[in-house]
């Protein structure tokens, strides 16, 4: 089943699991110092904050996790008909976890990031957002910044 994705840009990290513990009745799932995640059955979401992005706080991106590597390509098969310029990574470490995904931008330039993952990693991103990929409206946090080559 997919769950919605929201990544937030934050200032503090403890602050902000006081703040969406306490919203959402529960304790994030994974917790480092400048990153947590909330896996949420009701409502039905992925919902991560971490420090990292410029100094600008808020929404970062929205996306959509998939349950298999068949509904990553089903979905970025729907961002290629829309006319939207896809960029895929295969492997990609970002957010403390290892996963293949579709990148793409709406016609507002909010990006959107579909993605289906494999399993976690030590850090919180090696990865960047390929620079083919076009702008966020919020500066884009670390592991989803873009390359400069």
């Amino acid at each position: 089943m997919r769950r919605m994705h929201i990544h937030v840009a934050v200032k503090e990290i403890p602050e902000s699991i006081k703040f969406y513990s306490t919203m959402f009745g529960v304790e994030p799932s994974v917790v480092k110092k400048d990153y947590a995640k909330w896996m949420l059955d009701d409502p039905r979401v992925n919902f991560a904050v971490s420090t990292f992005g410029n100094a600008t706080t808020g929404l970062d991106h929205l996306g959509i996790q998939v349950d298999s590597p068949d509904e990553l390509r089903e979905i970025a098969g729907r961002l290629k008909a829309a006319e939207q310029t896809l960029v895929e990574q295969t492997n990609a470490s970002c957010c403390y976890a290892r996963s293949d995904k579709a990148w793409a931008t709406d016609p507002n330039g909010l990006s959107w990031e579909t993605f289906f993952t494999m399993g976690e990693t030590t850090v919180y991103g090696e990865d960047l957002r390929p620079v083919t990929e076009p702008t966020t409206v919020a500066p884009a946090s670390a592991c989803c910044a873009k390359t400069s080559a």
